[in-house]
């Protein structure tokens, strides 16, 4: 049986999800947990559930998803696991955006030794996470489906009335249309969406109320 946890973190509102199930085997995307009460008690968590994370996933490689990486970095040994057509954005992009959102950015960022590709497989317990592509709301955002579940996480992406935006770095428009209807032809309408920002909804309620 999965297990999800949502946490609302940063000045940015981002859901910080953990995926696990009764291997206590877990997996967590889009860490972005910032303030330092909030890294506290997300690790509180973690330790008080006993889960042993063992992928740092992320949807996509905007600063807001990821604060928290470091920390998992320093805790449990884990890198940072993001689309290959995001790393221009973690390597070069990245370090600039923080510094001028916060002057002076004095976490260390931590960057992939690999990187995701369409149709790979993650792996965790009993159950797995299929990496699907949805570049749009930047070049390497994705979703994570796991169909044993049903349930998707969908960073920014999609939400249940509205589509990620385009006009940070890498956004593409027509790019984001195109997976948005990949993604609406591809998983069920009882599938589970839990996007990066917001509340959790489903493909059949993001077909009804979603006029974007």
């Amino acid at each position: 049986m999965v297990s999800v946890k949502k946490i609302v973190a940063n000045p940015f509102e981002e859901c910080t999800h953990v995926i696990w199930d009764e291997t206590g085997e877990a997996v967590i995307i889009d860490c972005g947990v910032f303030h330092d009460g909030e890294r506290r008690r997300f690790m509180q968590f973690l330790e008080e559930k006993e889960l042993r994370p063992v992928r740092l996933l992320l949807t996509h490689a905007h600063h807001d998803h990821l604060y928290g990486n470091d920390l998992i970095h320093d805790r449990y040994g884990l890198l940072p696991e993001v689309h290959r057509d995001d790393e221009w954005i973690m390597t070069q992009h990245l370090p600039i955006r923080l510094s001028e959102i916060y002057k002076k950015y004095e976490r260390d960022i931590p960057l992939p030794e690999h990187y995701l590709t369409d149709g790979e497989v993650i792996t965790f317990g009993n159950h797995s996470l299929k990496v699907i592509h949805t570049p749009g709301h930047s070049p390497g955002s994705v979703f994570f489906y796991c169909e044993g579940a049903g349930i998707a996480f969908s960073g920014d992406t999609l939400y249940e009335d509205t589509v990620g935006s385009t006009n940070l770095a890498g956004g593409n428009y027509e790019q984001l249309m195109d997976s948005i209807d990949r993604i609406l032809q591809l998983l069920p309408g009882d599938t589970v969406i839990y996007p990066g920002h917001g509340s959790m909804t489903t493909i059949a309620r993001i077909k009804e109320r979603n006029r974007t």
